[in-house]
């Protein structure tokens, strides 16, 4: 419980980290159109191999792929609330984007470390700490940007850190016991969810940001996950 509880730490702590450097450093686009990719590349990467293939391993190819479609068919239509409904510059609009990817991040990594190792669950959490960093500091300068003070947009990040530790907390206590039938649904509807995150919000951003290095960031995100996960795996 100890190791969850340092991992949920150091993973959320991101969020804390990328909410200050947006609001009080300087963070260049085009430095932060590389990272999100670097950040994407990572992450997609690390669902396959660390969610998406022992689910497949453990169950079943049908409890992945049923999985996998009601995450990003959830996260489609959140996004559409956001975008259509709420107004994605709402400040209830930002919330809910903020924690979207995040929940499903977060669960899942809780769920990884049930009978895991620390070693076994470093690609992934390296993953969605690379992942956090920039998306925070993108995102508290943006509301910096609508005249949210910037006390205020800290203190919001700060909730939002707590909300996806407990969630990953959530994830690893609640299921210790469940199947791995439900486990690998669990797993793969967390995996869908960011998948679809990352195609409509991540790389379309970091494409935006600077069109021209996007793709190599990208690969090299890839390539960076796969490293962390031979080093996990030695």
């Amino acid at each position: 419980m100890i190791m969850t509880l340092l991992v949920v730490a150091v993973v959320s702590g991101a969020l804390l980290a990328g909410a200050a450097w947006g609001l009080f450093g300087r963070l260049n686009e085009t430095l932060e159109g590389l990272l999100v990719a670097l950040a994407g590349g990572a992450l997609l990467l690390s669902l396959v191999t660390e969610l998406i293939e022992p689910s497949i391993e453990r169950s079943s190819v049908g409890a992945a792929t049923l999985g996998v479609a009601i995450g990003s068919l959830l996260f489609a239509g959140a996004d559409y609330l956001i975008d259509e409904k709420w107004g994605a510059n709402s400040g209830g609009g930002l919330l809910a984007a903020i924690t979207l990817d995040g929940v499903p991040e977060n669960l899942a990594l809780g769920v990884a470390l049930i009978g895991a190792t620390p070693a076994e669950v470093a690609a992934l959490a390296g993953s969605i700490f690379l992942s956090n960093l920039p998306e925070a500091a993108g995102g508290a300068r943006d509301m910096a940007r609508q005249n949210y003070p910037k006390a205020q947009v800290f203190w919001l990040w700060a909730g939002t850190a707590l909300l996806l530790s407990a969630a990953a907390i959530v994830g690893n206590l609640m299921l210790d016991e469940a199947s791995e039938h439900v486990l690998a649904v669990i797993r793969c509807i967390a995996a869908g969810a960011v998948v679809a995150s990352l195609a409509t919000e991540v790389f379309p951003k970091a494409y935006r940001s600077d069109m021209h290095l996007a793709g190599v960031a990208t690969a090299l995100g890839v390539v960076l996950a796969f490293l962390l996960g031979s080093v996990s795996g030695a």
